[in-house]
């Protein structure tokens, strides 16, 4: 069987190095690139601490991929630079495969425009976590009982956004899915300025930033004399590597672009 042929875009960072990782020791998965602007011609793999791989560090996307033609390209690049790297990777008719969170509906839009103007499709997840896409499942059956509740994310002190794009993507599917809220609304006295976190519509989301922290979403639901607890953790980044893989297997055969990985899973 011919191998896909992948490029990480990203490659220098924590979750780069993970993919990394990740894409060199799977059989069916041919790593041809690896691209950061911390790119200095060193071998990725020396980065990523597996050992000499022969692929080399690169700082510029399209001459990478010009030169190596990957099927799907893996990025877990910035939320600033993002869409930037997006276009230049279908006009290179490679698949994204898109892990950097912060994209907005306004952003999914354009991508949609350009899986459209070039003929390539593409998968962006908020989270590559199995366990977190089930999560985010089992939320969303449980709105439709228990329709208020609240959202908590944790990650690790560098993430940039807030909240993070599960806690956005879990919020937009409890408003689908949850039954009627009956409680009135009350005038909150908020002493000191977003104790109660933001919001999307109703549905307030707390975000921590701290050392220690890889990823955590928990939602909490309450209703007359009870609470109910879903939460998931990811304790390393080797936690994303399944769902990623399985999205670079899926996008050789997809047609557009597919929001959320629970898409791609087989839950019927």
């Amino acid at each position: 069987m011919t191998k896909i042929r992948v490029a990480v875009n990203g490659a220098a960072g924590n979750m780069g190095r993970e993919v990394l990782r990740g894409v060199n020791e799977d059989r069916d998965l041919e790593l041809v690139a690896a691209v950061d602007l911390k790119g200095d011609g060193s071998d990725a793999g020396i980065q990523a601490g597996i050992g000499a791989i022969g692929i080399s560090l690169e700082r510029d996307l399209i001459p990478a991929l010009t030169r190596t033609r990957p099927d799907v390209v893996i990025d877990f690049t910035s939320p600033h630079t993002i869409m930037d790297s997006i276009e230049k990777i279908m006009s290179a008719k490679a698949r994204p495969v898109l892990g950097t969170t912060g994209i907005t509906e306004a952003d999914l839009d354009t991508i949609i425009s350009w899986s459209k103007k070039y003929g390539v499709p593409a998968v962006i997840a908020p989270n590559f976590a199995i366990g977190a896409v089930l999560m985010m499942l089992f939320v969303a059956q449980a709105a439709r009982y228990l329709p208020e509740a609240e959202i908590i994310e944790l990650h690790h002190e560098n993430k940039i956004d807030s909240p993070s794009g599960t806690a956005i993507k879990t919020a937009e599917m409890i408003l689908k899915s949850r039954g009627t809220v009956n409680r009135q609304p009350m005038a909150e006295l908020e002493k000191v300025k977003g104790a109660r976190g933001g919001r999307i519509e109703d549905i307030h989301i707390h975000s921590v930033r701290l050392p220690g922290l890889v990823a955590r979403h928990e939602v909490i639901f309450g209703s007359i004399g009870q609470t109910l607890t879903i939460r998931h953790d990811s304790s390393t980044r080797a936690s994303f590597i399944p769902g990623i893989i399985l999205a670079v297997r899926e996008v050789m055969k997809l047609e557009g672009v597919v929001y959320g990985l629970e898409n791609l899973l087989n839950l019927t």
